[in-house]
């Protein structure tokens, strides 16, 4: 008799309990949600405490223009009207040179990269150039456009331009050409244009599944 039930409870399925997966996923989520606020929060009075120890105590009072404290910074750059106003205006003249550029490599850096998805030989001719454009070093043609055209809008602008041109090129292209072949043998069969294939196949936005 003890045996038989030795055997039945041997025998016996042992149930897991059910977890559902979203409340397993959700709850380190919950647990690091404090962390990721309170961990850049650490780090920031941190790097404020040792800058304001190195301005100081590090260095010599007579260096000290070197690095300037946390407070002499706010008190002087920030709460300052006639320093605000001085850097707020150049502020406002970056902000409109860097959109100006972004504007111009956007409109050049999506048409050729449209150019180059539809043809190839287009790709073959433009990106080398895109590439080169690339290395570059824009430090050391800064002083150049500088004599060219001189140190105002038009050449902050071109400067802007050579720096975002080759990211726009080349995201731009690589959103266009990833497009399953499967979808552009569809289009194929219903004879879509080369217009319709881009404004419907490979324009819109895709998500990775």
């Amino acid at each position: 008799m003890a045996l038989t039930t030795v055997a039945a409870d041997t025998a016996a399925p042992t149930v897991a309990p059910q977890v559902r997966p979203e409340r397993a996923a959700s709850a380190p989520r919950r647990r690091a949600a404090p962390v990721r606020i309170i961990a850049p929060v650490v780090v920031f009075v941190l790097v404020t405490g040792l800058w304001y120890f190195a301005s100081h105590y590090l260095i010599a009072p007579e260096s000290r223009f070197l690095l300037p404290g946390p407070d002499e910074v706010i008190s002087e750059g920030l709460l300052d009207a006639a320093v605000r106003s001085e850097i707020l205006s150049a502020l406002g003249s970056t902000v409109l040179v860097a959109l100006s550029g972004l504007v111009v490599a956007m409109v050049l850096g999506v048409g050729f990269a449209v150019a180059m998805s539809q043809a190839r030989w287009a790709e073959y001719s433009l990106y080398p150039y895109a590439v080169i454009l690339q290395t570059i070093p824009i430090l050391a043609v800064v002083p150049l456009f500088g004599f060219w055209f001189g140190y105002e809008f038009g050449s902050r602008v071109i400067v802007c331009v050579m720096v975002s041109l080759f990211p726009v090129v080349t995201n731009t292209l690589f959103g266009l050409k990833a497009v399953a072949p499967a979808e552009h043998d569809l289009f194929t069969l219903h004879g879509a244009s080369r217009w319709q294939r881009l404004r419907k196949l490979q324009c819109p936005p895709r998500y990775p599944r």
